[in-house]
């Protein structure tokens, strides 16, 4: 027997009802999606650009309403290993160093297991070298046993200038290395890239490997390999890590100069500038012949007051109709005291979940965000770029470089007549705030008092990693070796680690043979 529908007020969809009231909606406002949850596995050595290909695309599916978050394996084992000696660690020879970064990884994908099933996640990205086929295998048992979809990103390098890149701007300064001088600590590296060379299996597209599937992204993205694409989720993977590269480049985000709807404080429409707003124009132009960017290229939307500014810059450019504003149907051209007259429970629901809001016959900012997922794709395809816009749009702009949660986008602020100047850097992004000295209204609203933040709404989207915004409560992995606390000295024999110490199974799963018999003692972190 059908349900009785009835109409979501916030987001004005129609949701089937239980005991006589609207079904919750679900986290995030995720799509229900028919594929089970996936795991993204990393697979390459060291320094190849796994953990920045992981954060990226993390940082990605979470903008777009997908939960995932990273588990680095290499975090688990600083917190089991609490002062790293050498490179002898990872010497395939090493047993005793093997069987703990085995625990480590078992313990990660336990914590994968909890996000999956336990928290709402639909993408758990698997972050370590995985460099062995015994190690893959391993995964994909873990796969089969939880029903989760496996995936798998090798990344494969073989240019000395880009290897020497990365353990210069990454690797050096991981706290493997945090007291020790830079030519040991790049000749350390290398030396633990060389074990790991010593076992490393390739991703087999011909023989072993041929029905899993993976994309192989060699040479930092001048060629892909692509094999057995199964579901949406992996496409938009795919598709996403063909277009992202890693050459320098700078972002430049702006908003049209002040309009005249601006100064009555009315919603959307399609005013022209006010005098304030042309002079800014005019410095905006003298701002950007003052960057002397080569090859610059242009983005605008289609409204006048977006076209009008540009036009001063007297440079060719690009219309995006995905660039207008966020339309407020029935509400355009009002303001928000005209709203709350005429409109009160429109402006109460919009005051409440100001994200997740659709105006009667208009957007929401998650309408927002999958109407300028485009733009975000041409953005990383591109070096040097100005975008032209408007204070919504900007926001879902900035919330996607700066990994801002869904909750905190609508509040970003964004004001008129400032340049925000975007630089990637390697796990993140730089941004500076460059104001033009020219006069303009305030037309940022706070959020309001009474409404409090709703629990499970900042995600956590790597396993130690901070996010750019505060949280509480985070947990960090942790590893409890039977009695013992962590590991503080490693010393070449690991005396301290008998095999006897060192679990192979996690609770319930019996992930390798005669292990049965083995203690479980992987314990969560409260």
């Amino acid at each position: 027997m059908p349900r009785e529908l009835t109409q979501n007020k916030i987001q004005k969809i129609w949701v089937p009802t239980r005991d006589g009231k609207p079904a919750p909606r679900r986290a995030m406002g995720a799509p229900h999606l028919a594929n089970p949850p996936t795991v993204i596995v990393m697979v390459g050595l060291p320094a190849r650009g796994k953990t920045y290909m992981s954060k990226k695309l993390t940082r990605y599916l979470n903008w777009i309403g997908m939960p995932t978050k990273v588990f680095n394996v290499g975090e688990y084992r600083r917190e089991a290993v609490k002062n790293y000696s050498s490179y002898d660690f990872f010497n395939p020879g090493n047993e005793s160093a093997v069987k703990i970064r085995e625990l480590c990884a078992l313990a990660a994908l336990r914590d994968v297991k909890t996000y999956l099933k336990d928290e709402g996640g639909q993408v758990a990205v698997f972050d370590a070298t995985n460099t062995t086929r015994d190690r893959r295998e391993l995964i994909l048992q873990f796969g089969r046993e939880n029903t989760f979809k496996i995936f798998f990103i090798e990344s494969v390098c073989d240019d000395p200038n880009v290897i020497a890149s990365n353990i210069m701007e990454v690797k050096v300064s991981s706290p493997d290395y945090r007291d020790c001088n830079k030519t040991d600590a790049v000749l350390d590296f290398q030396r633990r890239i060389e074990c790991y060379k010593a076992q490393y299996q390739p991703l087999d597209p011909h023989q072993h490997d041929k029905d899993l599937s993976f994309i192989k992204v060699i040479d930092v993205g001048r060629r892909f390999l692509v094999n057995r694409i199964r579901d949406h989720i992996q496409s938009k993977i795919v598709y996403y890590l063909m277009n992202i590269h890693v050459q320098p480049r700078t972002i430049y985000l702006c908003r049209h100069g002040e309009s005249t709807h601006d100064l009555e404080g009315r919603l959307g429409g399609d005013a022209g500038l006010s005098p304030n707003g042309k002079q800014f124009s005019a410095a905006l132009a003298t701002f950007v012949k003052e960057q002397q960017l080569k090859d610059l290229k242009v983005w605008t939307s289609q409204l006048r007051r977006c076209i009008q500014t540009t036009e001063h810059l007297g440079v060719p450019y690009e219309q995006w109709k995905a660039l207008n504003e966020l339309d407020a149907g029935v509400c355009e051209d009002m303001t928000y005291d005209e709203v709350k007259e005429k409109l009160p429970e429109e402006f109460a629901l919009r005051e409440e979940d100001k994200f997740y809001y659709r105006y009667p016959a208009g957007e929401s900012y998650q309408d927002l965000v999958q109407r300028v997922e485009p733009v975000i794709m041409e953005l990383e395809r591109q070096e040097n770029v100005l975008v032209i816009c408007h204070q919504a749009v900007m926001r879902c702009l900035l919330a996607y470089f700066l990994d801002k949660s869904a909750d905190e986008m609508p509040y970003l602020k964004c004001p008129l007549h400032t340049v925000l100047k975007l630089t990637p850097v390697a796990y993140g992004c730089k941004v500076e705030s460059v104001s033009l000295n020219v006069e303009a209204v305030n037309t940022h609203r706070d959020r309001p008092e009474e409404v409090k933040r709703g629990l499970g709404t900042l995600i956590r989207r790597n396993s130690v990693t901070p996010l750019t915004s505060p949280e509480t409560n985070i947990k960090k992995p942790c590893i409890k070796d039977l009695d013992e606390a962590p590991i503080q000295e490693l010393p070449p024999s690991l005396a301290l680690c008998s095999p006897s110490h060192i679990p192979f199974t996690l609770a319930g799963q019996n992930l390798r043979k005669n292990s049965s018999s083995r203690r479980d003692v992987l314990q969560p972190c409260q």
